[in-house]
């Protein structure tokens, strides 16, 4: 008999004698079971695998994987020689296999690296015999506590993303608790026992509405207060509590893409990883082989100082997903959780009106917007509301994040979230608050009276005047002198090199996504990349105006003219222009659409097979498969703020070619790890183009120093250090005064890990500030 319902039956294998002895009656063992499931034949996978231009040698074959979703427990032996390993198989509809292994230790005592490399192996090697992907995983909170790394390496090494689950050890429903009562329509009655619901609050029946009988997302997060387990309960076996964290873990992805859904909690406060459910990250060890020795001991010292202090500190920001805030929002609150920092991050409801005003201001403040293009007086008016709505329902109430006993330190992110600085001014004057502007501002055109962007500065420093600090891109002409230079900060945007844009993908994973991509372009009919058997050039950035796609557009073709004297097309590259969307980004599809007609023209139609133009859904992996299996990188934006997709690039050893714009050339190293070229420059480009794909020598050069030269400035942990340095200082009651300097410079003097000789970091020079009429002036000299 199967010991889940509804699964096949199954041969018991022999149980070694040495298990015979271990069992009593608080570790009931049923024996090994083996998978069931047989591995396709070699018709069905030479169906599921292909190459292209099989004439071609060496090509590699690429294969269609499956995605499946996995359980896995743990139940130690009292004598804490044997685990029993469940693993349960779901396809996201219901559980098909499952498998009870018994590890005998190899020191007769337990081993956390054996468990994880047991269970790693076996997942790896069913991977691999049936051609399936895991992507998600429901983890027992038992097996974690016996194998405290064994969820960062699902994630680093097999590309799981591991949720973690409290699972009933025994068969009692809910040990000492009630079974709730419901009506005889399913309705819970009364289901708390605590409150008696009133008319529109959840329990109160709504008139027309039959719902489950049960509220399965509560049932899938589990309860907290679970009493201990009695323990003349029957246990539940290993499979049995695989199979149920399994079945949990399917609830937290979206219903395409097999991505983890965001949560959004109460007073619109983002949950990164499922509010700590989902654990790609076991320990801050994980985070010392991407960092070096200084940037690591100086987040130590910080997070320390917050930790005993108790500070509270609060991040605004416009969204929750789609743009470089949101990538860097997450990985910050997921490193200042695991520090025990108290830290948490607000978004406010979406309104697609306010976003198509404030993409309007990105594009006016970057100058690329229509001259005639105004921040309206009607516009002005519904932004104000728009921000004071969300304040007052969401965070200027009684346990809000900005009313009294609130955050200690507030930092506000975006041109769209700068409305309520005055609000917290006058709430809590006392608050700090510092402001981060991560755009290109077009300081010149700022300084015209009555020009749009003139019109759009005055709005915006009206209220962001308000703030203690004002944080900018450690670009020249991006802080307009309307700004006190005592209270300007630099520091560079940043990225993980642990999330799923930017780790290392194993070639199994890599086809899995590259599978996925291929089947978003034949939906829609997109031209086909020919990866593996042709490489390609790519550039990854929304379909954003200043983005530069025309530009990539013309290189691409101008390259492609002078290969086609004197190489097959087979051997040529094609063109990647792909990125994600975001909610606060109208823009997007309609420079989509002008993408596509611009390849249907006389000069561009005959290359345009090889173009490949994708919006990409919101998977972080997809991007990095990408990233990774081009052959050069290409940013070629008219404007930007820094553009860390950059860095990404460099750290993957992929040679870039990017415009001397915004921040792109601090990360640049000029015939070093890439080449830069003035913007619109589509001749230059195609020129280096042309040497890196036919002097291989220069581009191995190119590609080895490339992975050596990323400063800690750009990831994650540098990042939080100057975030963590700020809060201890103004939580302390110190005001900052950093006269344009670098943050990071003064992070590393006051913690007393100064930067040493030949440690990389971005380069440092003058801080221009124009004057009226645009003539620009030395406002302040960093080294």
């Amino acid at each position: 008999m199967p010991r889940i319902a509804g699964l096949t039956p199954f041969t018991k294998a022999d149980t070694p004698e040495k298990d015979s002895a271990l069992a009593d009656s608080n570790w009931h063992s049923e024996g090994e079971e083996d998978f069931a499931s047989k591995p396709p034949g070699e018709q069905i996978k030479r169906r599921l695998s292909g190459v292209e231009h099989p004439q071609a040698k060496k090509t590699p074959i690429w294969q269609s994987l499956t995605p499946m979703y996995i359980g896995i427990a743990g139940i130690l032996s009292p004598d804490k020689t044997v685990m029993e390993i469940g693993l349960s198989i779901h396809d996201a509809t219901y559980s098909v296999d499952f498998s009870v292994k018994h590890l005998h230790f190899a020191n007769n005592e337990p081993n956390a690296d054996e468990i994880a490399t047991f269970v790693i192996q076996t997942i790896k090697d069913f991977s691999k015999q049936h051609l399936m992907k895991f992507v998600g995983a429901g983890v027992t909170s038992r097996l974690v506590e016996h194998s405290p790394n064994i969820c960062g390496r699902l994630w680093r090494e097999l590309d799981i993303v591991p949720i973690v689950f409290h699972v009933r050890s025994t068969q009692r429903l809910t040990p000492g608790r009630p079974v709730p009562k419901v009506d005889d329509q399913g309705f819970p009655v009364n289901p708390t026992g605590l409150l008696t619901p009133q008319p529109g609050e959840y329990g109160q029946k709504p008139a027309g509405i039959t719902p489950p009988a049960s509220n399965i997302l509560s049932v899938a997060a589990g309860t907290a207060q679970t009493q201990a387990a009695d323990a003349s309960a029957p246990a539940r076996p290993a499979d049995e509590q695989a199979d149920s964290a399994v079945r949990k873990a399917v609830l937290y992805f979206g219903p395409s893409g097999h991505n983890p859904r965001l949560t959004i909690g109460f007073r619109n406060e983002v949950e990164p990883d499922a509010g700590g459910r989902i654990r790609i990250v076991d320990s801050i060890e994980d985070y010392r082989s991407t960092v070096r020795d200084p940037t690591f001991n100086a987040v130590l010292h910080y997070a320390k100082i917050l930790r005993d202090k108790k500070t509270k500190i609060a991040f605004f920001s416009s969204t929750p997903q789609g743009g470089g805030v949101a990538l860097m929002r997450h990985a910050l609150i997921r490193l200042l959780h695991l520090l025990g920092v108290e830290a948490r991050w607000y978004i406010p409801s979406p309104s697609p009106a306010v976003f198509r005003t404030t993409k309007n201001n990105h594009n006016i403040l970057q100058g690329v917007a229509d001259a005639s293009l105004r921040l309206t007086l009607p516009q002005q008016e519904q932004f104000t509301q728009w921000i004071e709505y969300n304040a007052k329902r969401y965070w200027l109430s009684e346990g809000g994040p900005l009313a009294a006993g609130g955050a200690d330190v507030i930092f506000i992110d975006d041109p769209q979230m700068p409305g309520l600085i005055p609000l917290i001014r006058k709430a809590r004057p006392e608050v700090p608050i510092i402001y981060r502007s991560h755009i290109e501002v077009r300081s010149d055109l700022i300084h015209i009276n009555g020009s749009p962007q003139s019109e759009v500065w005055g709005y915006l420093w009206d209220r962001i005047q308000h703030a203690d600090l004002f944080i900018s891109h450690p670009v020249d002409k991006f802080v307009p002198d309307t700004v006190p230079i005592e209270t300007v900060g630099l520091l560079p945007a940043a990225t993980d090199w642990l999330d799923g844009l930017s780790k290392h993908l194993a070639d199994w994973d890599i086809q899995y996504y590259m599978g996925i991509f291929r089947t978003l372009c034949s939906e829609i009919r997109m031209s086909k990349l020919h990866w593996p058997a042709r490489e390609y050039i790519v550039q990854v950035a929304r379909f954003d105006p200043a983005k530069g796609i025309p530009v990539v557009i013309d290189s691409f073709v101008k390259l492609r003219r002078k290969l086609d004297l004197k190489l097959p097309a087979s051997q040529c590259p094609q063109l990647l222009i792909c990125g994600h969307g975001a909610i606060d980004d109208p823009d997007a599809s309609i420079i989509y659409s002008e993408v596509l007609a611009l390849l249907e023209t006389e000069e561009y139609a005959p290359y345009a097979a090889d173009i490949v133009v994708m919006r990409i859904p919101p998977s972080d992996q997809i991007l990095n498969a990408l990233m990774s299996s081009a052959k050069i990188v290409l940013q070629l934006s008219s404007r930007e703020g820094f553009e860390v997709k950059v860095s990404e690039a460099i750290h993957k050893g992929k040679p870039i070619i990017a415009t001397r714009a915004g921040g792109i050339p601090l990360q640049v190293q000029h015939e070093k790890n890439g080449f830069l070229v003035d913007v619109g420059d589509s001749s230059a480009v195609a020129k280096h183009l042309y040497q890196l794909w036919t002097d291989p020598g220069l581009y191995k050069k190119m590609c080895d120093f490339a992975k050596q030269s990323v400063s800690d400035e750009v990831g994650t942990w540098g990042n939080a250090a100057v975030w963590m340095y700020l809060a201890t200082k103004f939580a302390a009651g110190e005001k900052l005064k950093p006269n344009g300097k670098w943050l990071n410079d003064m992070m590393r003097e006051d913690c007393g890990q100064p930067y040493k000789e030949g440690e990389p970091r971005l380069p440092r020079k003058v801080l221009v500030r124009p004057t009226a009429g645009g003539a620009p002036a030395p406002a302040a000299e960093y080294k």
